[in-house]
Order: C-alpha cells, then structure tokens, then sequence
C-alpha cells in the first residue's frame, strides 16, 4: 500500500509532507500544480497524513471515489519521469 495526493493539493502544494517524510518520496516541481507520492518508494508509514494542512493525502486504499482518479495521476508522474 501507498499514500496518494488528491485533489485538495492543487494550488496549495504546502510542503509539510515533504518535511516528515523519512524516504523522501514527495515531490512536485514549481510548474506542477501539486505534490506527488512515489508508489514505489513509499514505505507507507503515514507521516504525511497528519502533516498534510488541506487533508489531501490517503492511503490508496481509502481514497475517496471522486478524487480515484489521483492514484493513476501519482504513478504516471514518476513512470513520466523514469522514461
């Protein structure tokens, strides 16, 4: 299991999850309009789950239905990014 960032991310990206997390699996550049899980990376602790402000960060299993689209969205930017 990974964590995903969801919507609520978007014109946020605050970079609190970035600060706890122990594997450094968070990134986004400044053009990106949010912050993205590595899946592969992720050692699924969830320290970024209580450091998130807007509530934007689940685990892949409990991402709400309207935001399921944003478990694709994370592993496509790293497999974009790995090409």
């Amino acid at each position: 299991m990974a964590y995903i960032i969801t919507e609520p991310c978007i014109g946020t990206k605050d970079k609190s999850c970035v600060d706890v997390c122990p594997v450094d699996c968070i990134h986004g550049t400044e053009d990106d309009k949010m912050l993205f899980i590595d899946p592969e990376v992720c050692i699924d602790c969830g320290a970024c789950v209580s450091a998130c402000p807007v509530e934007a960060i689940f685990a892949d299993s409990d991402v709400p239905e309207k935001w399921s689209n944003y478990t694709q969205i994370n592993a496509d930017y790293f497999q974009k990014s790995k090409a």
